[in-house]
């Protein structure tokens, strides 16, 4: 029996295979080893491959869609509903090979090794902030032990680093000298690797030209262009600007039945770390809103007379990911429309 979709369960060791035919009947129900499934793949005719899009399915996809099959990644998500009764790896692999052939499901764009490279860039600098703060936050809170209170922000503690290592901080046992010395060279080992993410982040951004324009919209750097180039490759897969910020979570939660409409906080689903990123962009939009010569910035200060600074925030956020979004799918730059 020819196989026409074949769902895979991936794991770590053991794959899970369920494929059907053209009528949707089971012909194939199999599990195999790691190392054997790329050659089991190659045996077969040319079909439709579902994955579901987790850890390391961007690599298997690349591997078997160079065997000349048609793979497709599909969110757990989406998956779920398809399960039937007990979870397990049979029934994943069955939910997968339904969910792939849906004429209305959304699928995940493959991600090319450069694009998840630089989210690996991108993620280990975001792990190593999260570090910076902590060792921050010790650094502060042991002086405070003692009696030596610094100011909010980085700078403050890294004065008192300097202070320590100067040996102008009496009070302080030499116990806890030594341990908030080997607290601060490594807070600046930290801050060096930091630094040289961010070099390397730069070199990407200067040689993509979807980065470049996406760095036009105000309240998007360097970081955040990235990360939205490395992120999307393929814009289309969303139908408009709007339906790319609801992927965000920069719309409201609804809970809407009966014909009424119940809009609640956003949703804060899909890629938490793009989200964070624009409404950290569009925090510095609102500060910088009364010297804003533009449309936008008309708006923004109209929004800020009306509305908490928080919610304008995230309004904010939401039009730059639409923004993002038309740049991305058009190929073009930004351009403010002046002020009336």
């Amino acid at each position: 029996m020819k196989i026409t979709t074949l769902g895979i369960d991936l794991a770590k060791s053991v794959f899970q295979l369920h494929g059907v035919d053209a009528d949707g009947a089971v012909v194939l129900q199999k599990k195999l080893r790691r190392g054997a499934v790329l050659a089991f793949l190659g045996k077969l005719e040319p079909c439709l491959i579902g994955l579901e899009a987790c850890a390391t399915s961007h690599h298997w996809a690349r591997e078997i869609a160079a065997l000349g099959h048609d793979v497709r990644l599909i969110a757990p998500a989406y998956v779920k509903p398809y399960v039937k009764r007990q979870k397990n790896d049979a029934a994943d692999a069955e939910a997968i090979c339904e969910a792939v052939t849906r004429p209305n499901m959304r699928f995940v764009p493959i991600k090319t090794e450069e694009q998840q490279g630089v989210l690996v860039l991108h993620r280990s600098r975001d792990l190593l902030m999260r570090q910076r703060t902590m060792i921050l936050n010790a650094i502060r809170a042991h002086f405070a032990e003692f009696g030596v209170v610094a100011a909010q922000g980085p700078r403050k503690v890294a004065e008192l680093v300097l202070r320590l290592r100067d040996d102008d901080t009496p009070g302080l046992p030499e116990t806890a000298r030594s341990a908030l010395l080997a607290l601060g060279d490594q807070l600046d080992s930290l801050q060096q690797e930091i630094q040289g993410i961010e070099r390397q982040l730069l070199i990407w951004h200067r040689q993509s030209q979807a980065s470049q324009r996406l760095e036009t919209i105000p309240g998007v750097g360097v970081i955040t262009a990235t990360a939205l180039a490395a992120n999307v490759p393929d814009p289309t897969v969303f139908k408009s600007g709007r339906q790319f910020a609801a992927y965000l979570g920069l719309v409201p939660r609804q809970n809407s039945s009966g014909g009424k409409d119940r809009l609640g906080h956003i949703s804060k689903m899909g890629n938490g770390y793009l989200r964070r990123l624009l409404v950290v962009g569009a925090t510095s939009v609102t500060r910088r809103a009364p010297t804003i010569d533009s449309q936008t910035g008309a708006w923004v200060r109209s929004l800020l007379e009306r509305k908490p600074t928080r919610v304008v925030t995230v309004a904010i956020a939401n039009k730059t990911a639409r923004t993002a979004w038309a740049l991305l799918a058009k190929g073009e730059s930004y351009r403010a429309a002046p002020a009336i």
